[in-house]
């Protein structure tokens, strides 16, 4: 029996990698999308970060946007992929390594902020990689992190899953479980992060039809990695009907169809004394009502029509 934290297929996913960095520049454009977000999410603190670190840096897009934000002094690039480290490595011309983000390499209190941009969705043990990466945090560091949400390319699945049915008699396992906005917050709690906040926005894509936005996702590395999927080939017959599906239910006037990707941000501190913390409850010293003013008058009964 597979072991049942093993959700996603990580070794493929290495593969996957080595291979999408190859051709990085022609198929990166959601991850250079987030990691402008990502950056500009970072300039709303006031903070230096001096040690910084970039989890799953892909072809170094992360590091290449960011430069010298937030203070940072020195950015170390990491990925499971070596193909993707020794591009990130040219591009930016920073410290880069291998490294599995379900096994972090950074001593406790080493870091002042950890940084990622779509990669912890492919997490098996998200609640244990953050927690490791909270001890990794100096007190009072940040990690700021973006990864793809269960709302993300929801139509292609069914779509994939009904064409599947028909030409192969069967279903197999394509719905990921990534983590949703609700989850994310109590996941950063358990893991002792303090003020938490989780947040996300749909990036929404427009393509020829449904087959360049799957030849897309196997560029970027970002196909399906569930662990129980199915082994072979998908049929053409599959996919050319997936297309067809897609078109039918989704496709627009004048042929094209959109791809919508939703992003979940993430963003939390290492505790420390010097943090704002809620007094505890019946503490206050203010009336709301002294604070809101008196409440309206209600309405006479008597006086209605």
């Amino acid at each position: 029996m597979a072991d049942p934290i093993t959700v996603f297929d990580r070794h493929i996913l290495k593969l996957r990698r080595d291979r999408a960095a190859k051709r990085a520049s022609e198929f990166n454009f959601l991850f250079a999308e987030t990691a402008e977000r990502l950056a500009d999410r970072l300039d709303d603190t006031t903070r230096k970060f001096p040690i910084a670190v970039d989890l799953g840096c892909h072809n170094g897009e992360l590091g290449q946007i960011i430069g010298a934000r937030g203070g940072i002094e020195t950015l170390h690039q990491c990925d499971i992929s070596y193909g993707y480290a020794q591009s990130a490595k040219m591009r930016n011309d920073r410290t880069t390594f291998v490294a599995d983000e379900e096994f972090l390499p950074f001593g406790d209190g080493s870091l002042d902020l950890i940084l990622s941009n779509l990669s912890l969705h492919w997490v098996n043990d998200l609640p244990g990689m953050l927690l490791q990466a909270r001890r990794a945090l100096k007190p009072d560091g940040l990690f700021l992190a973006c990864l793809l949400g269960g709302d993300t390319l929801r139509d292609l699945r069914e779509a994939l899953m009904t064409a599947e049915a028909e030409e192969e008699g069967g279903v197999s396992p394509r719905v990921s479980p990534f983590v949703d906005v609700r989850d994310a917050g109590s996941l950063l709690q358990r893991s002792g992060f303090a003020l938490p906040v989780v947040d996300s926005d749909d990036i929404t894509i427009d393509y020829p039809d449904a087959l360049k936005l799957m030849r897309d996702l196997s560029g970027m590395g970002e196909s399906n990695l569930v662990a129980i999927r199915s082994k072979k080939f998908t049929k053409r017959s599959t996919l050319a009907r997936a297309a067809a599906i897609y078109h039918e239910r989704h496709g627009r006037p004048d042929g094209r169809v959109h791809a919508k990707f939703q992003v979940i941000y993430l963003t939390a501190w290492a505790p420390d004394e010097s943090q704002p913390k809620p007094l505890r409850r019946g503490t206050g010293q203010v009336s709301l009502v002294d604070f809101l003013g008196d409440a309206p008058d209600k309405p006479d009964p008597a006086k209605s029509n």
